[in-house]
């Protein structure tokens, strides 16, 4: 079975968490929103679906996937879906929903990095509120990425396995979207994540084991993986950065 994701083309972001399972499992996908030249995908044909007076189970935007005729929206939805699907979450269940917070809790962090650059409205450009970005993102990085870094060190330093995951002792979709994240506060900030490995070790540890991973090497390596730029949701304004 074919998955088809729809995500908007020439940025990685939230769809970037899906793809890396995608990836990692050696799924067979379509990124649609990229194949412009195909018939029945680009982000025509995503824009369809999203004003489709047909469907009754509706997007809200992207990222979205499809199952054959299933159809999930919202990334944390999306790899709870997947994870049993793509063996990348535990069989326990108690396990598997803790794995379904850590995503909603990655949701947050990522919704208020992309908040950094545009703090006042998502229709006005970043150069009509740079004052206003520069005080959130002092802020972002002296109180809100320590909080949010060192619950997800404690995560790992705490898991009974001592494997080094996040969640059981083999690799989820959350350590992949924890690479994710981690690889986007890089890029965006990287004079205040100059000392990220010697504060959160262990995240910084996965992180490494995640790059490592075959399927992922291989992604990472490719024309598929899309350069981080600034139209996603990791933007890198030297202003905005500060040193740690």
């Amino acid at each position: 079975m074919t998955y088809v994701l729809y995500y908007w083309d020439g940025i990685q972001g939230r769809g970037e968490f899906v793809r890396l399972a995608l990836e990692e499992a050696g799924a067979d996908y379509v990124d649609a929103g990229r194949d412009t030249g195909k018939e029945g995908q680009g982000t025509q044909a995503m824009t369809a679906i999203l004003q489709s007076p047909d469907l009754s189970i509706l997007p809200f935007a992207p990222p979205f996937l499809k199952d054959n005729e299933f159809i999930i929206s919202q990334v944390a939805n999306i790899l709870l879906y997947l994870g049993p699907k793509l063996g990348l979450v535990p069989e326990d269940e108690q396990l598997r929903f803790f794995a379904h917070g850590l995503q909603l809790t990655i949701a947050d962090i990522v919704a208020e990095a992309h908040d950094t650059h545009h703090p006042i409205a998502t229709d006005k450009y970043y150069e009509d509120q740079k004052p206003e970005a520069k005080a959130r993102s002092a802020n972002f990085l002296d109180n809100r990425v320590p909080k949010f870094l060192g619950y997800f060190e404690r995560v790992i330093a705490r898991n009974p396995s001592g494997a080094g995951h996040a969640v059981g002792k083999d690799l989820t979709y959350v350590d992949l979207s924890l690479f994710q994240l981690l690889e986007g506060l890089t890029y965006a900030f990287p004079r205040a994540m100059k000392n990220a490995s010697k504060v959160y070790p262990h995240l910084h540890s996965l992180c490494d084991l995640v790059r490592e991973r075959p399927n992922i090497a291989r992604y990472l390596a490719s024309e598929r993986r899309l350069a981080f730029n600034e139209s996603g949701i990791f933007r890198h304004y030297p202003e905005l950065d500060q040193d740690a």
